[in-house]
């Protein structure tokens, strides 16, 4: 009993973050062969009374479990229960840092920047939870992320709740870390404004960048209540500072009523293409995918997903919800598209979990990552 509580708390102490100092001897590891720590015993002794079932730590290394994979691997429901252990997305390692991550999934909790209904500060934790669900292998692509890059949860960012400036300050050096250390950052929001500061340490590194932004709304306004900066300004002020290609931005499933009577003005005069969600009603974005990949060409493109650009009895878990939007299998076939692109990051925002008791829309936001992550450069299929 000792060494089995033992070893259900020491799940509970980051993996790779150097804070855990428990290892085994070299001799110990030596005369231990390595096995997965959710895989059940040899012996054939059940799961629930497997020492190995419990370990956090591949055996001797410190190291997360990888199922006798060189990357790392999200345990299998078949011998882990989805409630068990920290809730990390898709129960992958968490890491300190970026450092030695192909890609990472990153929380940002800030929603002081909603015009709305508030609450997309808790869409990262809600996310992570859902995502027990999200299994290894895109059954629908073919997609291996786990068998071809190394991938790992690092937690959130240290937002300041009570100044929102700030924030964008410690966004935007937390993912000049991320980008520079050869990471691709796949986000947990936060309302929208978080994308404007990750832009600007995404185009310090790679230059104005292309743009897939799926929402309901443009997020181009220039202020409100004399603020300029708030979830529906960011892409104004990444246009000022020259963050984004204008020639390759396209804007998927826009809608709604508007205080102005030509809401898209703006965005035509900067170049940019906007797809009205009426352009979408009842009918496959295949084809328009295919012209949004020539669009993008070989450049470096960052996609944008807000929750709300689905219609709300998809996702009704989000501040600023617009009737008649687009549908998940849309939203499958918009992320899918952009495979082969050459993308340096992602972000799903906007998810507010309170508003939607089923967490319907927290997995989907779950379930959209894990595709994004499926289309990264670098990915293999089988």
């Amino acid at each position: 009993m000792r060494r089995l509580l033992w070893a259900s708390c020491s799940q509970l102490l980051f993996w790779e973050a150097g804070l855990c100092a428990c290892k085994l001897s070299a001799a110990a590891a030596a005369a231990t062969p390595c096995r997965s720590p959710w895989s059940p015993a040899a012996s054939g002794s059940s799961p629930g009374a497997s020492m190995g079932l419990l370990w956090p730590l591949a055996l001797g290394h410190g190291a997360p479990c990888r199922w006798g994979s060189q990357f790392n691997v999200p345990p299998s429901a078949q011998f882990v229960a989805r409630p068990v252990g920290v809730c990390s997305m898709m129960k992958l390692p968490i890491q300190a840092s970026a450092e030695g991550l192909d890609a990472a999934f990153v929380g940002v909790p800030l929603d002081t920047g909603t015009s709305n209904r508030p609450g997309a500060r808790f869409g990262p934790r809600q996310i992570r939870a859902e995502s027990v669900m999200v299994r290894r292998y895109n059954a629908s692509t073919g997609a291996a992320p786990f068998d071809s890059l190394q991938v790992a949860d690092i937690g959130d960012v240290n937002v300041n709740l009570y100044n929102l400036p700030d924030s964008c300050r410690l966004i935007r050096e937390s993912y000049q870390k991320i980008v520079a250390s050869g990471c691709v950052p796949l986000t947990l929001g936060g309302d929208h404004t978080i994308t404007y500061p990750i832009l600007q340490a995404v185009a310090e590194k790679h230059g104005p960048v292309g743009l897939v932004h799926v929402d309901a709304h443009t997020d181009t306004g220039d202020r409100a209540l004399g603020e300029k900066i708030y979830h529906g300004t960011p892409f104004r002020r990444c246009v000022e500072e020259g963050l984004l290609d204008c020639s390759r931005v396209v804007q998927i499933g826009i809608r709604g009523s508007s205080y102005d009577p030509d809401p898209y003005k703006y965005c035509w005069d900067q170049g940019f293409r906007v797809v009205p969600a009426e352009e979408c009603w009842r009918k496959s974005l295949v084809p328009l995918m295919g012209e949004v990949r020539t669009q993008m060409g070989d450049k470096p493109v960052y996609i944008s997903f807000d929750i709300d650009g689905l219609d709300p009895a998809y996702a009704p878990g989000t501040g600023t919800p617009e009737i008649a939007g687009l549908t998940p299998v849309q939203a499958l076939e918009i992320i899918r598209g952009c495979k082969g692109l050459n993308i340096v990051g992602c972000d799903l925002v906007e998810v507010a979990p309170m508003y939607d008791v089923s967490g319907n829309t927290a997995l989907l936001g779950a379930n959209l990552l894990f595709e994004m992550l499926c289309i990264l450069p670098g990915v293999k299929t089988r």
